[in-house]
């Protein structure tokens, strides 16, 4: 399939870079349910690319060129993930989903390539990077594995898939984590949903009090 022809996006719009926090770690490591307990919390909005990727209409040219590198477990070009993300942002935005004044925007599954890195510094300011450590990688399959009968996921439903996605982190995702170097935050995801849940808070509070400063 040919690839699709990406016009840039407008930064022209009110409010960027917004303010951002990256979930961010090897695929299984729980960085979905995290965030969406997290945008249960006032003043976070959860974003997840997995999740705008498999919403998308797959007989749209978009959704078929996602769904064909999805199923080899491989990333979507850098400039159709950024224009789908930033497109499915701004309609949260306008739907007033997403309140930019007073929620701290988590990525969660992007950026997930130094170029897109710089291809969203205009867009978002990234404050940290909640780095989800795993020490057990076949335990991050397994779980992937078991999600895939749960939740009815086809993309995560062949191990060969998923290992090919792990490869695909090592090289082309993990680098993201030294570009950020300097807000990387390091949280462990072996522990119950409730311990990481507050490590994050531990880090991400004294973000959201230094970004939306409300008078006493």
């Amino acid at each position: 399939m040919s690839s699709v022809e990406v016009k840039p996006v407008s930064k022209s719009k009110r409010g960027y870079p917004y303010p951002a926090a990256l979930i961010f770690g090897v695929p299984g490591a729980g960085k979905g349910t995290q965030g969406e307990i997290l945008t249960n919390v006032p003043g976070f909005f959860h974003l997840s690319s997995g999740v705008i990727f498999r919403k998308l209409d797959l007989k749209s040219e978009e959704g078929q060129i996602v769904r064909e590198y999805s199923a080899r477990g491989e990333l979507a070009p850098d400039d159709l993930t950024i224009r789908i993300f930033l497109n499915w942002l701004e309609a949260q935005r306008a739907a007033e989903r997403f309140r930019p004044r007073d929620q701290l925007l988590l990525l969660d599954g992007l950026p997930r390539t130094v170029q897109q890195c710089e291809m969203l510094k205009d867009y978002v300011d990234v404050k940290a990077l909640l780095h989800f450590d795993c020490k057990d990688e076949e335990a991050m399959i397994d779980r992937i594995r078991r999600r895939a009968v749960l939740e009815n996921r086809i993309d995560d439903a062949s191990e060969s898939v998923t290992r090919k996605r792990f490869e695909v982190y090592h090289r082309e995702t993990a680098p993201v984590l030294n570009y950020y170097k300097d807000v990387v935050k390091h949280v462990d995801c072996a522990g119950i949903h409730g311990e990481i849940l507050i490590e994050c808070l531990r880090h991400l509070v004294p973000i959201l009090k230094e970004s939306f400063p409300r008078e006493l």
